[in-house]
């Protein structure tokens, strides 16, 4: 197991997470920062989908394993379909969490408009046990970035995710991402001098992940 999970270290593994997580040691990772399917049967204008967006058997397992594998006293932030939220809140309590704070990540254009004009993204922070608070609270309101969404079809901008990252953080802890997609979360991690893990189910997106890595010089000053 120790020697699998030092394979995985800053890079990305192909496969469900909910069975690679499973290999990983408990108590190995330090946070949690991932965007999972939000259950709302997602296709973008292309057409392109998200993997498992049309049921939620893997939402709870996924979570438990996510809590098993975070240090004692850690933080997870996952971002969620806004429709969905009991679900959601439901598995992460089931899984151990609690939650502990919600952000809002502010967009200067609309994504859909039905009944109102949707102009953010949403996630909540849970915790593990009791973590410390930070020495530099992040906002609960943070700018968002647009991407563009060429890697993949609900892709995170990286420059909106580093100041989560730097905030629970610090050079050398490890960050994981369950479900990684384009690898936003990875970048961010390496960009900042933090270890990563990555994995996603879909070989797309894993190879996508995989190539951005290695067009990204690895920062080795601050990593321990």
């Amino acid at each position: 197991m120790t020697r699998l999970f030092s394979q995985m270290l800053n890079g990305v593994t192909c496969g469900d997470c909910i069975d690679v997580m499973a290999h990983m040691p408990a108590r190995s990772v330090d946070f949690v920062l991932t965007d999972p399917p939000y259950l709302v049967r997602y296709h973008d204008r292309s057409g392109r989908r998200v993997i498992n967006d049309d049921n939620d058997a893997w939402l709870k397992p996924a979570f438990t394993q996510v809590h098993r594998v975070l240090k004692p006293d850690s933080l997870c932030v996952s971002f969620y379909g806004w429709n969905k939220t009991d679900v959601f809140m439901a598995a992460w309590r089931d899984a151990g969490f609690r939650i502990v704070g919600h952000i809002v990540f502010r967009k200067r254009y609309a994504s859909s408009a039905r009944h109102l004009s949707y102009t953010h993204e949403q996630a909540y922070l849970l915790a593990k046990g009791f973590p410390a608070f930070p020495d530099r609270p992040p906002p609960d309101v943070i700018d968002w970035h647009y991407s563009g969404n060429r890697l993949h079809p609900t892709q995170k901008p990286v420059q909106s995710l580093k100041p989560l990252i730097s905030a629970f953080t610090k050079p050398g802890d490890i960050v994981l991402d369950p479900f990684s997609g384009s690898g936003s979360t990875l970048v961010a991690a390496r960009e900042l001098g933090r270890r990563f893990i990555g994995i996603d189910l879909d070989p797309d997106h894993h190879r996508t992940a995989t190539a951005r890595l290695k067009e990204q010089p690895a920062l080795t000053a601050s990593i321990r």
